[in-house]
């Protein structure tokens, strides 16, 4: 179903504003009965003032060059309007008004910054986290399109009320939990801190907002299910190797962007003497220095004559992270393994049934884990602390049974 528009310019003069017999001229642009006034930044004779041809009487020079200039004004806002509806956009009388005053270059708008930000983290940032900003400018765009019946707005105008109204917006969507809004209002924060250092706009919209994450354990496997995962062997190689996969995260605590990255390059004598791995973390590019354990090497040797892995230089074969999350979830159901298997709890059981469980000192697990701050490592500490409570409730029980 097509939307039918209605459109109309009216220029006029701002009478309440009027001093020493001059007024500023506007011109008021009305699309479906709602309105935007545009200040043309002039003031008028009142009494030169033709209020039934929206124009200046008489046929002096000066005349001439202001009623030329509406003539202007009304086909650039006309043109806007044309192109809008071509491009099956929401035309409105704000985006009109924005897409005028665009001429201005010290007026940006929201989709300004979005394509700025868009441009220049082709460079630095990592491909999943660029993807993670494309669904928040969905979000942004929805948000617009249903809330204000438009696809901009002007930066200027984004204020605290704008942020709730948008946070309020997201909790609104279908299983969205509260981390994920908070996700989807810093990366907006991110967008607008930067036009804010470019002085795009002269306020922070965000100082008075605090994001609020609620807190959540670290889903990790336990001793036993570790063991049920390695002892397992696979006939169907592609299980096998994302078994594989899976144990090495556990050994080394690196994640999947990490273990697909590494070369043979990436193997080098520690301080030791021993095979350890240095590298980069491919989110932070946090440098690691990581000795390999046995268990470790002994799935490196495992695919060092590997076809593809010898190809393309890796110390693996490549595999989509979706795909292999997908096996995880076959790989867990045929070991009795109730949790939500994914790549990343490998990282995690390193952190606390690999290492701190077994005395690593936290600053050490810190290290391993590229961690440019202790403050993220406590996280496994605590849980460690709380299975430490429940073993020794276990206890408890035994006494009083």
């Amino acid at each position: 179903m097509k939307t039918l528009n209605t459109f109309s310019i009216l220029f006029w003069l701002k009478l309440a504003s009027a001093k020493n017999g001059k007024a500023p001229l506007y011109a008021r642009i009305t699309v479906n009965g709602k309105r935007a006034e545009l200040s043309l930044k002039q003031k008028i004779v009142i009494s030169d003032w033709d209020v039934k041809k929206n124009r200046l009487k008489g046929l002096s020079d000066d005349t001439k060059k202001v009623n030329t200039y509406l003539k202007q004004v009304s086909s650039q806002l006309f043109e806007a309007y044309q192109n809008l509806k071509r491009e099956n956009r929401f035309v409105t009388s704000d985006l009109l008004k924005a897409n005028f005053l665009r001429a201005d270059e010290s007026q940006y708008a929201l989709t300004d910054i979005i394509n700025y930000h868009n441009e220049h983290m082709k460079s630095t940032l990592r491909w999943g986290t660029q993807k993670n900003y494309f669904t928040t400018h969905k979000y942004i765009f929805l948000f617009l399109k249903q809330k204000h019946k438009t696809t901009d707005i002007f930066l200027s105008e984004l204020n605290y009320k704008f942020i709730i109204d948008f946070e309020r917006f997201l909790r609104g969507q279908k299983s969205m939990g509260n981390n994920t809004v908070m996700k989807h209002i810093e990366r907006l924060r991110k967008m607008i801190n930067l036009a804010y250092k470019m002085e795009w706009l002269d306020k922070d919209p965000f100082i008075k907002f605090e994001a609020k994450y609620e807190k959540k354990e670290r889903t990790y496997l336990t001793l036993q299910e570790l063991q049920a995962i390695e002892n397992k062997q696979f006939t169907i190689d592609r299980l096998q190797l994302i078994k594989d996969l899976f144990v090495f995260s556990c050994y080394t605590g690196l994640s999947y962007g990490d273990v697909m990255s590494l070369s043979t390059n990436n193997l080098c004598a520690g301080i030791d003497n021993k095979q350890w791995i240095y590298a980069k973390r491919e989110k932070t590019s946090t440098p690691m220095k990581i000795p390999i354990l046995s268990k470790a090497m002994y799935i490196i040797k495992k695919y060092d004559a590997h076809p593809e892995a010898v190809v393309k230089n890796k110390l693996f074969p490549t595999i989509s992270n979706q795909k292999l999350n997908s096996y995880l979830k076959e790989i867990a159901d045929v070991c009795g393994i109730a949790k939500n298997l994914t790549f990343h709890i490998a990282r995690h059981t390193f952190a606390t049934t690999v290492t701190l469980s077994n005395g690593v000192p936290i600053e050490t697990v810190s290290k391993l884990l590229g961690h440019s701050k202790i403050t993220t490592t406590q996280i496994y500490a605590k849980v460690i602390e709380r299975k430490v409570s429940e073993d020794m409730q276990k206890l408890e029980e035994c006494f009083l049974s």
